[in-house]
């Protein structure tokens, strides 16, 4: 019978153990040993103390810094075009919206320099109507001309933005902050039709420079730019001087012509062969072609829907 002999653990040998289910189980031979990670922690401490408090380990950092120093740079270089293509992408998008916002900024104030012109022009015909309803002691009611053209037997008229509910009555007078407009011919709760001084069946009594010599001044019928009036004088002995003011002589109470409104200046005068008298050739301050803004002549106080310019030149 054989006799089995007692084995030795020797150094090389790793002690069995036994694991979870009950079996033995030898140890990798290739994990380190613990003695080895009590080494490793010694060697760490001894190499931070000398850190702290020797300038011993300088040397060795200067030198891995010199070697190892230009290869991070190169890698950093050679990693870049990567690592910044999401930035890249973002950027992009970025400015594509810059972009959009500066185009609509852009057009922006294209809009609003288009429309200076036009503004400057409306500021400064306000303006003047406030002059007009200082001079003639009349309130005005502003308002736009929103169309041109023939109504009923006339055929020069336009159409207003201010009716009845604004104050506006048929036979009141409607300016300009040039002069004379025409009259009222009638209403609706919002708009009114207005006969221009220049159709031919127009007559407005006016008076002549500082003479204040009277007649009557007749439309032209003609609406092409500054179309002239004809002033048929009362007194044939009187000869207008070119250049003289003609202006409103007024109506009674006001209607359908105040006074005092300027109608335009003498031109030239000349004597009509068919009735043997004297004519004077009238260029008007109003350009109908040009219309815009005008006023209506109404009594201070009157009820409207919008702000009147008072007589006292106030915005009421």
């Amino acid at each position: 019978m054989a006799t089995r002999m007692p084995v030795r653990a020797t150094r090389e040998t790793a002690p069995e153990r036994v694991n979870r289910r009950g079996g033995l189980e030898r140890p990798d031979p290739r994990a380190p040993k613990p003695a080895t990670f009590v080494a490793l922690l010694l060697a760490c401490a001894v190499l931070v103390v000398l850190d702290l408090t020797s300038p011993v380990l300088s040397p060795l950092r200067r030198v891995v810094g010199e070697v190892y120093g230009p290869l991070e740079s190169a890698a950093t270089t050679m990693a870049r075009p990567v690592t910044s293509i999401p930035e890249w992408f973002r950027g992009q998008g970025e400015l594509r919206a810059e972009v959009r916002r500066l185009e609509a900024d852009n057009a922006a104030l294209r809009q609003q320099l288009a429309g200076v012109g036009y503004d400057r022009n409306k500021l400064v015909q306000y303006e003047r109507l406030t002059a007009v309803a200082e001079n003639i002691g009349y309130a005005v009611v502003p308002a736009r001309v929103i169309g041109i053209g023939p109504s009923q037997s006339f055929e020069a008229t336009v159409t207003i933005d201010a009716g009845s509910a604004a104050g506006v009555q048929p036979d009141m007078t409607v300016v300009s902050g040039e002069g004379l407009v025409g009259r009222v011919l009638r209403v609706t709760r919002g708009t009114a039709t207005v006969l221009l001084l220049a159709d031919a069946d127009a007559v407005v009594g006016g008076r002549v420079g500082d003479s204040m010599e009277v007649g009557f001044v007749h439309g032209s019928g003609e609406l092409a730019g500054e179309a002239p009036l004809d002033l048929e004088l009362v007194d044939q002995s009187v000869v207008p001087a070119k250049g003289d003011t003609v202006v409103t002589w007024g109506s009674d109470k006001g209607a359908p012509y105040v006074a005092g409104v300027p109608i335009g200046v003498v031109d030239s005068v000349y004597s009509d062969v068919r009735d043997s008298t004297k004519r004077a050739r009238i260029t008007p301050f109003v350009d109908v072609t040009r219309l815009d803004v005008v006023g209506v002549a109404v009594p201070s106080g009157t009820a409207s829907d919008r702000a009147l310019i008072d007589a006292d030149g106030e915005l009421k």
